[in-house]
C-alpha cells in the first residue's frame, strides 16, 4: 500500500490528513485485509476490460501498491515479454506477493519439467521484481516504464497530486497511466451511522473524480479520461459490514477518534445500519470506484524552458 515520507513542503495540497505509519502498520498483516481481496479482483478485472481498449505492448510495466501480487500475476499474464515492476510499503505484503510468485512458479516448473527438456521453464518469474517504496518517491530514473497500473490504493496517500506527478515522471513517452480509487460515495452507509454518535471522521474523506482529473492535467497528463461507478456489497449482519470495513485497512486519519467507542455507542451505530437493511433483508455497503486513465505526452520545451518544434518530413 502507498505511503510517502513525510514531507517540510507545506504547499503540497493534501487529500486527507492520513497518518501514514499507521497505514503502514494497518497493512503489516496481510491476512488482516484478505477478506478485502475480491473487490481488488472485481475492480481489477474491470480495469482490464478498459485496457482491451487500448492498443498497449509495454516493455516495463509497474504495478503502484501491488499488495500481495495477484494484478502482477495477470499483467505478466496479459504481456508475456514484459518487465514488471511491482512496488508496495509494506513490507509483509511484499513478503506475501514473493511467496505466492515462488508458489505459482515451483507449481508451473513441476508441470514444465514432465514435457519439456533441460532447464527450459527455469527462468519463470526473473521478469518480475518487487521493490518496497511509497508512491510519491519511486526508485527509478524517468522514462522507466511503458504502463504504470495501480489498483484501488491511491486513497491512501494524502499527496495524490504529488503521486501523479511521480508516476508521470517515470513513465515514457506516450506511456500510460491507469488507476482505480474509492470515491466520495465509498462507505456512506457507516459514514451516517457514525455520524448518529459523534462527529469525528471515522472513514476517509475520499477524493472527487473531477479533483483527480484536474491533478492529472496540471502535472502534465494529456487528455485524461474518468470515469465511475457503485458497486453494493450486501451483508446479513451489521457486525460482518464493519469487520469488513476493517478489512479493507481501518482509519488511518491523524484526526480520528483515539478513544475506544462505548457499548451504548456502538448499539447506535448497529440500530442505525438495521434501519438501513433492504427489503430482501441485507445490509448494503457502497464503493465508488473511480477510473482514470491517461497518457504522458510528447514534451513541447525542454528542461531549460525552450520550446521544442517537429517536423514530419513527408513520407516517400
Amino acid at each position: 500500500m502507498p505511503l510517502s515520507s513525510s514531507d517540510s513542503n507545506s504547499n503540497l495540497r493534501l487529500s486527507a490528513p492520513i497518518d501514514l505509519e499507521r497505514v503502514r502498520r494497518l497493512f503489516a498483516v496481510p491476512a488482516r485485509v484478505a477478506e478485502s481481496g475480491f473487490l481488488r479482483r472485481e475492480v481489477a478485472n474491470r480495469m482490464f476490460e478498459r485496457l482491451e481498449l487500448v492498443k498497449l505492448a509495454p516493455r516495463c510495466v509497474l504495478d503502484a501498491g501491488c499488495g500481495e501480487g495477484a494484478d502482477l500475476a495477470a499483467l505478466q499474464e496479459r504481456y508475456t515479454d514484459a518487465h514488471l515492476l511491482g512496488i508496495d510499503a509494506s513490507p509483509a505484503m511484499l513478503q506475501a506477493a514473493r511467496a505466492s510468485q515462488s508458489a505459482a512458479h515451483s507449481s508451473m516448473s513441476r508441470l514444465l519439467s514432465k514435457w519439456l527438456p533441460g532447464r527450459l521453464g527455469a527462468g519463470l518469474g526473473a521478469n518480475t521484481d518487487l521493490l518496497c517504496s511509497d508512491f510519491a518517491q519511486l526508485p527509478f530514473g524517468i522514462n522507466t516504464a511503458d504502463l504504470v497500473w495501480s489498483n484501488l490504493a491511491l486513497h491512501w496517500h494524502p499527496q495524490p497530486d504529488r503521486v501523479f506527478a511521480e508516476w508521470r515522471r517515470v513513465l515514457r513517452t506516450d506511456g500510460l497511466l491507469m488507476f482505480s480509487c474509492f470515491g466520495p460515495d465509498t462507505f456512506k452507509e457507516l459514514r451516517a451511522a457514525f455520524a448518529t454518535v459523534d462527529d469525528a471522521p471515522h472513514t476517509l474523506p475520499f477524493v472527487d473524480m473531477h479533483d483527480f482529473g484536474d491533478m492529472l492535467v496540471n502535472v502534465g497528463f494529456s487528455t485524461p479520461v474518468m470515469d465511475m461507478e457503485t458497486i453494493t456489497v450486501t451483508y446479513p449482519t451489521a457486525e460482518k459490514l464493519i469487520a469488513d470495513v476493517r478489512a479493507w485497512g481501518g482509519n488511518p486519519l491523524a484526526t480520528r477518534r483515539r478513544g475506544l467507542l462505548g457499548k451504548k455507542a456502538q448499539a447506535r451505530i448497529v440500530l442505525e445500519l438495521e434501519r438501513q437493511r433492504r427489503a430482501d433483508g441485507t445490509l448494503p455497503l457502497s464503493f465508488e470506484i473511480i477510473y482514470g486513465h491517461a497518457f504522458r505526452p510528447v514534451p513541447k520545451q525542454t528542461a531549460s524552458g525552450e520550446a521544442i518544434i517537429r517536423f514530419d518530413l513527408p513520407k516517400k
